[in-house]
């Protein structure tokens, strides 16, 4: 694949967690606090000198996953510092972290009535980091050894049981292969949650 396929992949991977989130989630996200911030990002901790959010980021599709992070603040724990200077893939890195949970988190509440396990959302989460961050990290050829000491979990959820966060954990998986296709291509035939939870529902009876 040509470098000029690889990043339209990326960016049509990045569009889509916008519309997803723009559609389907957003709409059934509650009122919530934020988290206190998180981790000191590689350039405001141990590992000063990689390349910065103020180099990489400002007009790049990858800005739109951190505005889709700041819309879950109940998941989204950037640096305390937050600044131009921050490890860019450090960014990358706690928006995918968050945006993953907080998906995982309004798909559990909208079909099942409940609050997830904060395993489940921390495995998410970590999953999502460790795909987009990579992913970030071989384009720009940056370095991050935050990223490199993320454990990776075992066991995630498919797409028959959180479609949105399940098809976002397994397009990221290789998202600049030559054949792309939705994991779960009936999603692009819902028009929201309730939609979603619907198909789910027939699925398992097979009604």
């Amino acid at each position: 694949m040509s470098r000029a396929s690889e990043v339209l992949a990326i960016h049509q991977l990045l569009g889509r967690i916008v519309y997803f989130h723009t559609l389907f989630i957003e709409p059934e996200l509650r009122p919530s606090t934020p988290l206190a911030p998180g981790q000191a990002c590689c350039n405001h901790a141990t590992a000063p000198g990689q390349l910065s959010v103020g180099e990489l980021l400002p007009d790049s599709a990858w800005e739109a996953l951190v505005e889709v992070a700041t819309t879950l603040p109940a998941h989204h724990r950037p640096c305390p510092k937050a600044t131009g200077a921050c490890c860019a893939t450090c960014r990358v890195v706690s928006a995918a972290t968050a945006v993953a949970a907080g998906w995982a988190q309004t798909e559990f509440r909208s079909y099942r009535q409940a609050e997830p396990a904060e395993t489940l959302l921390r495995d998410c989460g970590h999953r999502a980091a460790t795909r987009l961050g990579r992913v970030f990290a071989t384009q720009h050829a940056s370095r991050c050894p935050a990223l490199d000491r993320l454990t990776v979990p075992e066991a995630l959820p498919n797409t028959e049981e959180l479609p949105l966060t399940g098809e976002l954990l397994a397009l990221w998986a290789e998202p600049t292969a030559t054949t792309r296709r939705p994991v779960a291509s009936w999603l692009n035939h819902c028009t929201g949650l309730d939609d979603v939870r619907r198909v789910l529902e027939t699925r398992r009876t097979g009604s």
